[in-house]
């Protein structure tokens, strides 16, 4: 457990101390996200590239303190992230176009399932599955190690949104892999968790620093590998507490929130023929922020509704599988309906004040 701290308060000294100097150097470079009409909700220049910094503090606290002398997957994690990193950062300066994005998730993606191994072998009974052939386990593994990464890259929209759902996601990775006895995977999620708590410091509302998408697209890299390997853990051997949750459902309650507003988004875009890789306002913060709540509010309201998220799933582990799946699912899908029944009740009230107006 010491190195688990240990991991976590390096991260979080590493990010804390160096995040202000990384803020002078964006503005005196110009490397700043300036405001638009259409989508981008702040008012202001504000530095971009704070994923920079996220990333050093992870990677500089995970290498530090890996409990291991096995560098096999370590190896593979460093040579992923670092691409998906460097892909970021282009992006956050001069731009990507989608489709190369695209191709460099699906390159990592392709290294950690084939190369370093970690995929997903086995649904837990969910719709009455458990072993699945190897070549849909690689099939299921990419599409969820994309799908995560570009979930939380599209979540990145409101001051302290992705870094606080990330933290909280951490957290949560860490502590259930602390109780399983794997300080490897706990220390890469504390590691993480410290960071994202330090820079959330500068990057809650009013933003200081944006993590743009060179930290975006590596919180979702490591929370898909943290993910895998919460659902391949083999807690056969374990207290029977343990044993008892059906990891899946876990793992997606941990990362609830970018994957249902995600889905929600894709569904939305494609009914509309639309490419899923167009930008537009139809996030559910987006919706949030057109009710009338503040950056603050927003950030906090999906805070708390993650962690309803996961209290709730962790109150299903006597209940079957899929049941389980589909209650933790449901849940967060009504919950993330309620902003547009708000916005429908309050449209009538505009536009009546409108027309009194002009009369």
């Amino acid at each position: 457990m010491g190195l688990t701290i240990l991991s976590f308060v390096t991260s979080f000294l590493v990010v804390i101390f160096f995040t202000p100097s990384l803020i002078k150097v964006a503005e005196l470079k110009n490397l700043t996200d300036t405001p638009d009409a259409l989508r981008k909700l702040h008012k202001r220049s504000v530095p971009a590239i704070g994923g920079i910094i996220i990333y050093a503090g992870t990677l500089f606290a995970y290498a530090l303190w890996l409990p291991t002398d096995d560098a096999s997957e370590f190896k593979y994690i460093v040579t992923t992230t670092l691409l998906m990193f460097f892909v970021g950062v282009k992006d956050d300066i001069i731009g990507t176009a989608p489709m190369k994005k695209l191709a460099a998730h699906v390159l990592c993606a392709l290294v950690i399932v084939l190369m370093a191994d970690i995929r997903v072998s086995s649904l837990h009974g969910i719709f009455g599955l458990y072993e699945i052939p190897y070549w849909a386990s690689i099939f299921l593994s990419l599409f969820t190690i994309i799908v995560i990464i570009n979930a939380f890259n599209l979540i990145d929209g409101i001051d302290g949104l992705a870094a606080g759902i990330g933290f909280i996601a951490a957290m949560a990775f860490g502590t259930w892999f602390l109780l399983i006895k794997d300080l490897v995977m706990a220390c890469m999620a504390f590691a993480l968790a410290g960071g994202l708590l330090a820079f959330l410091y500068y990057n809650f509302s009013p933003a200081k620093i944006f993590m743009g998408d060179s930290g975006s697209l590596i919180i979702g890299l490591i929370m898909s590998i943290l993910a895998i390997k919460l659902i391949e853990f083999d807690t056969f051997t374990k207290i029977l507490p343990i044993r008892q949750f059906t990891k899946p459902v876990l793992a997606i309650a941990f990362l609830i929130y970018p994957l249902v507003d995600t889905l929600r988004i894709f569904v939305y875009r494609a009914l509309n023929g639309l490419s899923p890789f167009n930008a537009d306002r139809n996030h559910i913060h987006h919706r949030l922020q057109d009710v009338g709540l503040s950056h603050r509010q927003i950030s906090l309201l999906l805070y708390a509704a993650t962690l309803l998220i996961i209290a709730i799933a962790l109150l299903t582990k006597d209940i079957e599988s899929t049941l389980a799946l589909l209650t933790v699912v449901g849940v967060a899908i009504v919950l993330c309906l309620i902003p547009f029944y708000l916005m429908k009740e309050k449209l009538p009230v505009i536009k009546v004040q409108e027309k009194d107006t002009i009369n």
